[in-house]
């Protein structure tokens, strides 16, 4: 079957990316706003931008009605962004998933999502919004760009510091299964179940 974007509604094609680009890692970003309400919300669009400087990237845009998250969430995410040039990207464990999913709710824009999902503020070195004291992965960033694209916005930050557990950092890595990252599918989410190396005789 060939598919052209261009026929589909936007709704129809967000199915298909969403299930075609899997597993995705997921920015827990926290930020503040200029008040200083905490802010905190879940993003699946995120990757390494660059390596050196080190740089990360989060897509920021209205999700549709039928996913967890709101267009509030993803706005107020943004204007911190833009107003404060600061925000932490938190790593998702598996255990923290639910406290996750309650960040992800339409709240109203004074409402601290630290507070709502039971989690800890904690302070970072550089930049003023607080991390995810739970989280086994924390990376503090500053503002290089926002980039504009169709419906979404392309947030670029540099990463200025690493908060990472001390059991997880070994030999400079990352123990990724004791992180026991969570990864978001289309409509849902997985764990990492077997980690191997390539080649492999037995897939």
């Amino acid at each position: 079957m060939i598919i052209d974007p261009a026929d589909l509604d936007p709704q129809s094609l967000y199915k298909l990316l969403i299930g075609s680009v899997v597993p995705r890692p997921i920015a827990w970003t926290s930020s503040v706003s200029r008040e200083g309400t905490r802010n905190l919300a879940p993003f699946s669009f995120f990757t390494v931008a660059s390596r050196q400087p080190p740089m990360l990237c989060i897509s920021l845009g209205p999700p549709p009605e039928t996913e967890a998250g709101s267009e509030r969430s993803a706005k107020d995410t943004l204007s911190n962004i833009e107003e404060t040039r600061e925000f932490v990207i938190n790593i998702v464990s598996v255990h923290l998933s639910n406290k996750m999913y309650e960040s992800s709710k339409n709240y109203p824009p004074e409402a601290d999502e630290f507070e709502k999902a039971g989690l800890t503020p904690a302070p970072c070195e550089v930049v003023g919004p607080p991390r995810i004291e739970e989280a086994g992965v924390s990376m503090e960033c500053t503002l290089d760009r926002v980039l504009p694209l169709g419906s979404d916005h392309l947030v670029i930050g540099r990463m200025v510091r690493f908060h990472v557990r001390d059991e997880l950092y070994q030999n400079g890595r990352i123990d990724v299964a004791g992180l026991d990252p969570l990864g978001r599918l289309a409509g849902n989410y997985t764990k990492i179940e077997t980690i191997f190396e390539l080649p492999a005789d037995n897939l």
